[in-house]
């Protein structure tokens, strides 16, 4: 019994990611996460790919867990790339889940999602996207945690890179839904914006996030 209500806890913890830290708080997070990960072992194929991305989404902290009942959760930062070349200004969005199967373990992972094509970038900008569940786009995924390789990655909409400690059986995107949050966003920005309007159309500004954006020249400069 004990068991079982440690498991529903982790499921229902993820599925209310924790928006009560300062929107800043997660760009800020964001920004540690992209320069951890460029300077891990797969630093120069994750520049490379970025370099040709249409947008990225970087999740600065995935939490995934459970026994027999699975769960996870987060937040992300989505910014792509605008008519002239620089990086837009963040949308704001969480990441959950809930599954039912064989696993066990507990696993943080930092997350980021390679935008390689309008198709996929469209897809995101859906108020609810549900991997898995949209046959047109192709998911492609490598590194610590998950399964895969670069050469599978090649002629994907979205690939995704992670970087983990723990340890979890059974994990995939499969499933996992991602949603703007609009009241976030107009915390962060001052008004009423949507994901589109932030990283398509250029709309919002907020100086907190120039360093994010700094760096997404640094390593994502075509």
């Amino acid at each position: 019994m004990k068991r079982l209500l440690l498991a529903l806890a982790l499921v229902l913890a993820p599925a209310a990611p924790a928006l009560a830290d300062p929107p800043q708080h997660l760009v800020d997070s964001s920004t540690l996460a992209l320069e951890d990960m460029m300077s891990g072992t797969l630093g120069k194929q994750t520049q490379d790919l970025l370099r040709k991305a249409k947008a990225v989404l970087i999740c600065p902290n995935i939490f995934r867990g459970g026994f027999i009942f699975g769960g996870e959760g987060g937040t992300c930062v989505m910014s792509a790339r605008l008519a002239d070349g620089t990086w837009s200004y963040p949308a704001l969005y969480s990441f959950g889940s809930g599954s039912f199967g064989l696993q066990a373990g507990i696993q943080t992972s930092e997350l980021m999602m390679l935008v390689m094509t309008n198709g996929g970038l469209n897809a995101l900008l859906n108020s609810h996207f549900k991997f898995g569940a949209d046959a047109g786009i192709t998911l492609a995924t490598f590194g610590t945690g998950v399964s895969g390789a670069m050469s599978t990655a090649l002629d994907a909409d979205i690939i995704s890179v992670s970087k983990s400690q723990g340890l979890y059986g059974g994990i995939s995107l499969a499933g996992s839904v991602l949603s703007d949050d609009s009241g976030v966003q107009q915390q962060y920005y001052g008004q009423v914006l949507s994901a589109r309007q932030i990283v398509v159309e250029g709309q919002g500004q907020n100086p907190g996030a120039n360093p994010l954006r700094t760096l997404l020249a640094r390593y994502g400069g075509q």
